[in-house]
């Protein structure tokens, strides 16, 4: 399983040095504003994106579905679509984990669409199985946390966050938090051995009235 891992890793530092191995390019994310900062998480408004996102079934494993999903969308920024049009890469990489594992768990890992692609970006080679997803706009609560997210850290992360946001709610609070799964954003490439940025993401509604 260690061995799977560090492959994807390398796919993904090798994706980030081809298109911004001088580190001259911004990489593209999500754009935000922070609506609420504690101690060990704060809660974000993102505006409306577009991701492409890959399903993984088959499998219990973040490490393994981040790794599979992750191969899928790079070919497909790599010109594995109907107008072989080559895409810039983003940050961060998403997975979405269900929070109940089963052997029929689904995965799914995404990848942030370029605002330059934001209104029709290439549709992905039908092999490819991707999709288009559109956000709305929402709210979502974060935890930062260190080192490689990892198939026995990353549980641990999300109930960190699960605990933190009961603490800060008090009972007149309408927040509702969306516990049936969690995201895990990679923000690094894998050569970056130290200052990792890893985050647990939750949807949280009823925070403010957009969101």
């Amino acid at each position: 399983m260690e061995t799977t891992f560090m492959c994807f890793l390398y796919y993904l530092f090798i994706a980030i040095f081809h298109f911004f191995g001088n580190s001259v390019y911004a990489i593209e994310s999500p754009k935000y504003i922070v609506l609420q900062t504690e101690l060990d998480f704060e809660i974000r408004l993102f505006n409306e994106s577009s991701w492409i996102s890959a399903t993984s079934s088959g499998t219990n494993s973040f490490e393994q579905s981040t790794k599979t999903g992750f191969h899928r969308l790079y070919q497909y920024i790599r010109g594995a679509n109907l107008n072989s049009s080559k895409l810039a890469i983003t940050a961060p990489i998403l997975t979405r984990i269900p929070s109940t594992i089963s052997s029929e768990v689904s995965y799914s890992v995404r990848m942030y669409v370029s605002p330059h692609f934001q209104g029709k970006p290439p549709q992905s080679n039908p092999e490819l199985k991707l999709q288009l997803e559109k956000w709305k706009t929402q709210c979502i609560a974060v935890r930062k946390f260190n080192g490689y997210a990892k198939d026995d850290n990353i549980n641990k992360e999300f109930e960190a966050l699960v605990s933190s946001l009961n603490k800060h709610l008090d009972g007149t609070s309408t927040m509702m938090q969306d516990t049936s799964s969690y995201t895990i954003a990679q923000y690094n490439a894998s050569f970056r051995n130290t200052e990792r940025v890893n985050e647990v993401w939750i949807n949280v509604s009823g925070f403010r009235t957009d969101c």
